[in-house]
Order: C-alpha cells, then structure tokens, then sequence
C-alpha cells in the first residue's frame, strides 16, 4: 500500500511540474506558456497566427498558447501565482497589475527589453505599467473612449459635427444632446453600469486629477472642480435636460446598442472597440459615425488602462520570455493586433501605419486621439480597488440617479475614500 502511495504521489508531483510555466523537453528545447485575453474571432486569429510564426522559426524555445477570459483573469492569475503555476508571458490590463507588481509576482522588465520596443512606446504610455522603480507590463493596446453617432440623426439636426482639431466642449456638448432630443428620442445614452472609470478617464479632459501624491508618496483624494465637470453634466442631462436616458445608467455599452440602432438614443459614449460590435450587429442602411468625446480645459485628454503583456517573476527562461514579447509587438504585428481587437496601438510606428488611418469606422479619428491619451488617473494607486468598489462606484450611482447631491458625492468621495486609503499607505 505505501509503495502505491508513493507512486501515486511521484505521479502527482510529475503531473504538476508539468503544468508549470517554462516547462522544458528532455531535448533542451525550452516551452513557454502565453496566457492571452484575446476573445473577439479576429484577435483570437491574430494572436494564435503569431504564436505559430514565432514557433516555426524559433525551434529551441517553442510557445505554447493558452486562453484565458477577461471575466476572471485576476482571480486566476492570483491562484496561480500562490501555486506557482503561472504563465510565462500575461496578457492583462494595466489597472490590474498593481497588486501583482508591489506583490512580487511580476517580474521587473528593465534592462530586458530591447531599446527598439522601449523607444517606440512613449512614455505616457509606460507610466501606466510602471509601479515604484520597476516596470512591469508592456502596454501595447489602448481604447480612448469615442461618441458613436447616429449620423442620420446629425444631419437632420443640423447641429456642428465635432473633429479632433475641433471637438464639442463640454457646455457645448451638453446643449446639442438637448437638440438631439424629442419624438421619443434621446440625445445620449450613458452607460454607466461601472461609472468610475468612465467619470475619472473622461475628466482628464476637464482638469480633473482626483488621486493627488504627496511629497511623502502619500495618495490623497481631492474632488475638485475639474473632476465635478462630467459627472455634473450627466446629471443634468438626465435630470435637468431629460437629453440622456435614465434607465440606460446601469447598464453596459453592449445593452444600449439595440436602442441606439432603434433610434432611441442619438449617440453614446462607448469605447472604441465598441465599433466591431456595431459594424456586426447594426440593420442594414443603418448610417453610424465616429466622434470625438467632448473636450474640456486640458483639451482632449483622457485616462486609458492599456492591455498589457508581462513576464511572470517565477519564470525561469524571463530573457527567452521577453524575446517573445518584442516579437509580437514588432511594428507590423502590433497592427495586426490592434486590427483583431479594434483598438489603436501604442507603439509610435505601428499608429503610422495607412490601415489605422481610413475614414471607415472611424479609424481615423480614433487615431487623432492617440496623442491625447494618458495613464488613467488610478493605475498606481494602491487601495483603489477597495476605495472604487467601497466609496466611488455606490457614490457616483447615487450622484447620477438623483439621490445624492454634489456636496454629498465630494464628501463620500474625499472623506470616505481617504479613509479606504489610508489602510494602504502605513
């Protein structure tokens, strides 16, 4: 019976070990698991056709592909930290990286990326996966948030179609929602399902900071003018204007698509992934457009949480790992990438690239935006998730629907959210 245990338990052991990332053949050849969140058909292709290039002319360190969901990627990237079974190479978004960087799961990636994938992607985009000294994702695909028209409905109103050199300001924007409104119509639909990341993005555009650190490193939340812009036209779109829909606010971007192609609503704001579902879902002679969202004192600006890619700090073969990576984002991949999701590339000489810049679908004017685009205002800020789930989210649906007001929402926001906060930063 002990010998059966025994052999049981080697098996076991066997087992795992195989399971673990940077698995090696008998032969010396190294394997290297890519855990990706691709999930549209497009990218999924896209994705897999590169692990299959890279195979066919790196036959010493051979890649394996391995799906992972969106859904749950957090939780089960921390299982597999703890048991040592994570991959080799993560694809995530930066907003999620924090707890893995300043935990030690996440290795560190200066000094082994070459300087062409360094210099290529500026630095407002590295500052989204750099946490403390240490840089700890690649960010290699973003999504500035864009207006989806329906440009029948423009054109019948007559009202000034906005460009990125010349974007509706916020009071402007709020006054063609109110003349795009009438005969069962709405001028916008906000889906504000999850609000905080739309509110704090978009506020960017209008001076608004919120996170503010101290010569101490010490974050403290301050709920200033700049950040009461969008959140306070909102709720005067619903409320005092009636030229946003109520009942859409908790509700996805992917729930207001029927209503938008029905005509309820004018226009939402959407990410710019959102056009694939669009151009696939819209009825036939459906006429949509591409906007840019609205521009406040600091111009266009906006927040954005890159997806990333990431080396697993118990790899054995990081070098071999990062070589991978620098594959897949080479300029001409990188807009292979970015096509598969809909979305605009970080990298200088991919954004140059003629597919990116058409008038269908609106590429183009999505990539006017690319200039603009920031690191969202809570990618390092340890404790935001708490203080998002806890404080912000409940606040703002509160502040949106009515219940709260404005000195009410900047109270729960600064007083509670430091309290949250504060945990974090002993």
């Amino acid at each position: 019976m002990r010998t059966r245990t025994t052999t049981l338990l080697l098996a076991l052991v066997l087992l795992l070990a195989g399971c673990a990332g940077g698995a090696d053949r008998d032969d010396g050849r190294i394997t290297l698991r890519f855990q990706s969140l691709a999930w549209q058909d497009e990218s999924v292709k896209a994705n897999k056709e590169l692990v299959r290039e890279w195979n066919a002319t790196h036959p010493d360190v051979r890649v394996e592909y391995v799906q992972g969901s969106w859904d749950s990627v957090h939780d089960q990237l921390l299982t597999s930290f703890e048991g040592g079974e994570a991959p080799d190479i993560i694809h995530d978004a930066s907003d999620d990286l924090a707890d893995f960087a300043y935990g030690g799961y996440l290795a560190d990636l200066t000094g082994l990326l070459p300087a062409r994938l360094t210099s290529d992607i500026p630095e407002r985009s590295w500052e989204a996966a750099t946490f403390g000294d240490g840089v700890y994702g690649v960010p290699f695909l973003q999504e500035p948030r864009v207006l989806i028209a329906n440009a029948t409905l423009l054109r019948k109103s007559g009202v000034r179609i906005p460009t990125p050199e010349h974007p509706w300001t916020w009071a402007e924007f709020r006054q063609v929602t109110k003349e795009l409104s009438g005969e069962g119509t709405y001028g916008v639909a906000w889906p504000l399902k999850e609000p905080v990341s739309a509110t704090l993005n978009l506020s960017l555009s209008t001076g608004g900071r919120l996170f503010h650190r101290g010569a101490d490193g010490k974050v403290t939340v301050r709920f200033e003018e700049g950040d009461q812009v969008v959140p306070r036209t909102v709720r005067d779109q619903v409320g005092a204007d009636r030229s946003a829909s109520p009942t859409t606010l908790g509700s996805g971007g992917s729930d207001t698509l029927p209503g938008f192609f029905a005509g309820k609503y004018a226009m939402v704001p959407l990410g710019f992934s959102y056009r694939q579902q669009i151009e696939q879902q819209a009825p036939e002679g459906f006429d949509w457009q591409v906007l840019p969202a609205p521009a406040g004192a600091d111009g266009l600006a906006q927040g954005v949480s890159p997806q990333t890619l990431s080396v697993a700090e118990d790899s054995p073969h990081k070098k071999e790992a990062a070589a991978f990576v620098d594959f897949l984002l080479q300029p001409d991949n990188m807009v292979r990438l970015a096509l598969g999701d809909w979305m605009l590339p970080t990298g200088e000489q991919a954004l140059k690239d003629p597919a990116l810049h058409t008038a269908e679908h609106g590429w183009d004017t999505g990539t006017a935006l690319a200039g603009h685009l920031r690191s969202a205002p809570a990618q390092s800020v340890r404790g935001y998730a708490e203080w998002k789930d806890k404080v912000a989210t409940p606040a703002l649906q509160e502040y949106y629907s009515g219940a709260i007001g404005m000195d009410e929402l900047r109270h729960r926001m600064e007083e509670d959210g430091n309290l949250v906060l504060a945990r974090y930063q002993r």
